[in-house]
């Protein structure tokens, strides 16, 4: 039997997809699966079973249930169809999307009943590119917002915080011979906190322009441990720095490149606290190049993060954390694009997450 043919000898209706039919279903850009009245798996093209990474022959005359515990199926794979099977055949939806183990998006629609005399029609089709275009969208919107809502915050809500700071510092010296100045470093710190929150949506909203100047990797690097490493060590961390080269050079505003790295250091910070073992929480940062740019790596052995959340990381709004804002990534990746660079991660759970940020390498200073 030719291997286009269809599957299974109990094709449900003889001659109803001849060769002309299938060479066109063969060649189209979606998986396409049919299962007669019964539940058998009578088609299936070249591109279904490559998505689901299985060999043609071993799908010949599968039922949904032999699909479903096939013993070379990945077991995500299963989940992945046991949910496609649940939301169309038993709940009867005629339109479904999820996202797969690799971060590709696929829209799959079922056809059933009416003309179709009990038998299903699948097919997937991968919609990550138009995944992106919504989601740029949706932040070209958000950035549009924030804008308007920017100067609103720091005027409503700066001045009556400074008015408030003013007056706890002028009260301290009182609630000291009370012997209540906890009470003063309490609300001082939680109005700093505010600040600091107004603040990412201020840059979030309008990041300032780069005003470069070239500076070491190394220096920059060293100086971002220098401010970061009490807090580090108060938590019980290591932070290390990897050896580098002592000829790379980056030309950036130094003073938002030492923000991004910060920010990670403190993701990276919180991700190992919240680890449940009592593995010692290490953070590392290293950097190399590679052609001309400078790739610059903070590494953590923190919870690690699944794919659906790495997705959304640099998302406005989205954040795993209860106090968080949800803007420090999105900001951070603003940044570095801003410097002609990106930012790449990778994360596994209960292993660790590395993120790494590429950024041209200056000309002229290397050795």
């Amino acid at each position: 039997m030719h291997e286009s043919r269809l599957l299974s000898p109990r094709s449900f209706q003889a001659g109803l997809l001849d060769s002309t039919y299938e060479n066109v279903l063969e060649h189209i850009d979606c998986g396409v699966m049919l299962f007669d009245e019964e539940g058998v798996l009578t088609f299936v093209n070249a591109r279904a079973y490559g998505m689901l990474e299985l060999q043609r022959y071993t799908l010949a005359g599968c039922t949904v249930v032999d699909l479903l515990t096939h013993l070379s199926l990945s077991r995500i794979k299963k989940r992945q169809l046991l949910h496609i099977y649940r939301e169309t055949v038993y709940k009867g939806k005629t339109m479904y999307e999820f996202m797969d183990e690799y971060g590709r998006y696929w829209e799959v629609n079922a056809s059933f009943g009416g003309d179709m005399n009990g038998s299903y029609l699948f097919t997937f089709k991968e919609i990550s590119d138009y995944k992106k275009i919504e989601q740029t969208a949706y932040q070209n919107d958000n950035l549009a917002m924030l804008g308007k809502l920017s100067a609103s915050i720091a005027h409503e809500i700066r001045n009556p915080l400074t008015a408030i700071r003013g007056f706890i510092q002028l009260l301290r010296p009182h609630l000291q011979g009370l012997g209540k100045e906890e009470y003063a470093k309490i609300i001082l710190a939680e109005i700093d906190r505010a600040n600091d929150i107004i603040h990412e949506f201020l840059s979030s909203s309008k990041p300032s322009s780069p005003q470069a100047g070239i500076i070491s990797v190394s220096a920059l690097m060293k100086e971002v441990i220098l401010l970061t490493e009490s807090e580090v060590l108060m938590k019980g961390c290591q932070i290390v720095l990897n050896a580098l080269a002592s000829d790379l050079y980056i030309s950036v505003d130094v003073k938002q490149i030492k923000q991004v790295l910060i920010n990670m250091i403190r993701n990276a910070l919180e991700a190992v606290s919240d680890r449940l073992d009592d593995i010692t929480g290490r953070i590392e940062l290293g950097a190399y190049r590679e052609g001309g740019e400078v790739r610059i790596i903070v590494s953590d052995n923190g919870k690690g993060m699944d794919v659906c959340t790495m997705s959304h990381l640099f998302n406005q709004f989205f954040t795993t954390k209860e106090n968080g804002t949800g803007l420090g990534l999105s900001v951070s990746d603003r940044i570095i694009k801003n410097h002609g660079g990106r930012i790449s991660v990778s994360s596994r759970i209960n292993e660790g997450t590395s993120f790494v940020i590429s950024l041209p390498l200056t000309p002229g200073l290397t050795a």
